[in-house]
């Protein structure tokens, strides 16, 4: 992939996630260890990505911890599930939040800026979600 920005980081970054990808390739299957909140994102406006926690405090069992990260045209939530569900988690997308639900926990997370429920999208795996949310064009 060319490097259109001529960033130097760019390099660095790709090396940092290479190294990652590795290291969770290399994590035995029966250790239950998780990486929560692993993003690059090396292009964009010029400004850092936002960076924030919601739905879960330390006293709370009833929430799931999550992770929200915000680019100019994506919000990337990553959600830690609980161990051996006994249902499949899934995440209700709405234009102004996030439902995620598994067993008898639950988060809803409000969203800011309105997104595109129809180009976004959730994943789950290893109890871990990712749930990407392309904003909606303002008109």
């Amino acid at each position: 992939m060319p490097n259109r920005d001529n960033n130097p980081y760019d390099d660095i970054f790709a090396n940092i996630s290479k190294i990652v990808e590795e290291i969770v390739k290399n994590m035995p299957e029966n250790q239950h260890a998780r990486i929560i909140g692993y993003t690059l994102i090396t292009r964009g406006s010029g400004e850092p990505p936002v960076i924030y926690r919601v739905g879960h405090d330390d006293d709370d069992d009833e929430g799931i911890p999550v992770e929200v990260v915000e680019s100019d045209d994506t919000i990337f939530i990553t959600a830690e599930l609980p161990p051996d569900p006994r249902n499949a988690p899934y995440a209700e997308i709405r234009r102004d939040a996030v439902r995620i639900c598994v067993d008898d926990y639950e988060s809803i997370i409000p969203l800011d800026h309105p997104v595109d429920v129809i180009h976004s999208y959730y994943r789950v795996h290893r109890g871990v979600m990712d749930i990407s949310l392309r904003k909606a064009r303002q008109q």
